[in-house]
């Protein structure tokens, strides 16, 4: 039998999973409901995201964008478009990775939220401890993802005319709204 030494053996993670439309970048809304942006051109991010991602990061946390893409399986963009508009906002950002499901609801994965595949992959393959990690999200697909996968949830409300979440942990305004119900600390960090 081995024995290792306590410091040897690295904790699990701990990190926050964030959807990508609405919560890191604007979606572009229509209908009262929110879509992906259609080029990299039409990326917006959302105030204050820059600076809550750089907190979260100094808090120790992992930062996973887990996005559904539904657009690739209906043929109105190609994955090179989709993967162009990841890397810009991963790179603007510095998250660790971004999930997608490029499915739609009736190709029966195990990716596409409400189902927590994208979320229990990372965990795997980043050594995540899912308890301990929160998922953000603005619509219920992605509340009920993180309920799946065990994690605490956050839903940033901008009351879109769409089926609401049930049970989120703690509801805001957006993703720096959440900054300090995230890392347990009054001002954020």
């Amino acid at each position: 039998m081995r024995h290792y030494h306590r410091s040897l053996v690295s904790a699990p993670h701990r990190a926050v999973f964030l959807d990508r439309d609405g919560v890191l970048n604007r979606a572009v809304i229509r209908g009262g409901r929110p879509f992906s942006p259609r080029s990299e051109g039409e990326v917006e991010m959302i105030e204050g995201v820059e600076a809550a991602c750089q907190a979260l990061k100094a808090a120790g946390f992992l930062l996973i964008c887990v996005t559904n893409q539904p657009d690739i399986a209906r043929r109105t963009r190609t994955r090179a478009e989709v993967e162009a508009i990841n890397e810009k906002i991963k790179a603007a950002l510095g998250l660790d990775d971004i999930r997608m499901c490029p499915h739609d609801d009736g190709d029966g994965c195990a990716c596409r939220k409400p189902k927590p595949g994208l979320l229990l992959d990372a965990a795997k393959d980043f050594d995540i401890d899912l308890k301990s990690s929160i998922m953000v999200g603005d619509r219920w697909r992605d509340v009920e993802a993180g309920k799946q996968a065990g994690s605490r949830t956050v839903f940033v409300d901008y009351g879109y005319a769409e089926e609401r979440p049930v049970g989120a942990d703690f509801t805001c305004s957006g993703l720096a709204g959440a900054l300090a119900w995230i890392t347990g600390s009054p001002n954020g960090s």
